[in-house]
């Protein structure tokens, strides 16, 4: 069995992709909950309040979500960065997939 071990060549990519992961959990439980407050995510998604304060600081400088008096509510602009997100992510699977190929 082949010891799996961390590259610095992938290690970057893979962190990010956690990342956006993480945010991308966090504005679809926003979408299905709102408003929703910090500590309700966190037990939602069993993930640390300051991940959630983190992420949400995120999402909020994107324009995708705006606080609100009884938590994270989405922001107008949603729909458009979904569409945009989904076009990037097309792009990338290709990118993985010929690059994936190429290795044989």
């Amino acid at each position: 069995m082949m010891q799996t071990r961390r590259s610095s060549l992938t290690s970057k990519i893979e962190a990010e992709v956690k990342l956006l992961e993480r945010h991308v959990a966090m504005l679809k439980a926003i979408i299905e909950n709102q408003p929703i407050g910090i500590i309700r995510l966190s037990e939602l998604l069993g993930v640390p309040q300051h991940k959630v304060r983190y992420s949400l600081r995120i999402l909020e400088q994107e324009g995708l979500i705006k606080p609100s008096p009884d938590g994270a509510v989405t922001a107008e602009k949603l729909q458009e960065f979904l569409d945009y997100l989904k076009t990037v992510l097309d792009s990338m699977t290709t990118t993985v997939q010929q690059l994936r190929q190429s290795l044989g």
